[in-house]
């Protein structure tokens, strides 16, 4: 049977890089290889044809599972079976799929699932300063001096390492939203704690262009076209900017 073609900026398109338009822009400035072919402005690829964006391997959207979910406390993120409440098994998702990134076991809120690997340091890496926000609520009152230190950047002894400056806004008495550009291990829960506060309530409902907003706690839902699109002209202008 022959293999249906298609158009090289419509695949640039279904793979949520960007427009059709913005695809032609793309080609034309060289950063789109075919089967390690500086890639044409019109040309017809095929399935089996490799798409290199800047030296990221690409897949049409329909190949590429990328879920929202959101997080209850105590579902722990590791594909690891022998943790009874792991995130694999609560999800219970018809394929392979793995967490980008991770919540604490206490924490809840947005979690993102794929089964591209290729995008997972995308989202991840440091370096590139994605932001996630989170709702955060301690044991006592707020001060201007707690939250001017939160945003300053604290010193985490037991990681040798002082948190990269933030937004804090302050929502109650003793409530705040906290937007970062890193991700350290449990890293609210340690600036909380070095600033002798301690963390009652902690929820991630924001990371990027995506937000939990709409999704019942324990569900999950696919991406929409419009965010994916939006997810990864984010990434790649990242990427980018950070050459």
């Amino acid at each position: 049977m022959e293999q249906e073609s298609l158009r090289i900026n419509r695949f640039l398109s279904a793979a949520g890089v960007c427009s059709r338009r913005e695809a032609d822009r793309l080609i034309e400035s060289g950063r789109v290889f075919v089967n390690g072919h500086v890639a044409e402005k019109g040309m017809q690829i095929l399935p089996t044809d490799e798409v290199v964006f800047d030296k990221k391997v690409l897949k049409k959207k329909e190949e590429r599972t990328l879920l929202l979910f959101n997080k209850p406390a105590g579902i722990v993120c590791t594909e690891e079976k022998r943790e009874k409440d792991n995130i694999i098994d609560y999800i219970n998702y018809p394929s392979r799929i793995f967490t980008i990134g991770r919540l604490d076991k206490e924490s809840r809120g947005l979690i993102l699932l794929t089964d591209d690997g290729s995008i997972v340091n995308d989202i991840m890496k440091g370096s590139r300063k994605h932001e996630k926000e989170y709702h955060v609520k301690v044991d006592k009152p707020l001060t201007q001096g707690f939250i001017k230190k939160m945003e300053d950047g604290v010193y985490l002894p037991e990681l040798s390492v002082t948190t990269r400056k933030c937004r804090v806004k302050r929502t109650g008495e003793m409530s705040f939203d906290i937007t970062l550009t890193q991700g350290l291990n449990r890293q609210i829960r340690r600036m909380c704690e070095a600033l002798s506060y301690r963390v009652t309530d902690l929820m991630r409902f924001r990371i990027m262009n995506l937000f939990v907003d709409d999704i019942r706690e324990g569900s999950f839902r696919r991406i929409t076209e419009e965010e994916e699109r939006e997810l990864f002209k984010e990434l790649y202008n990242a990427d980018q900017n950070s050459k």
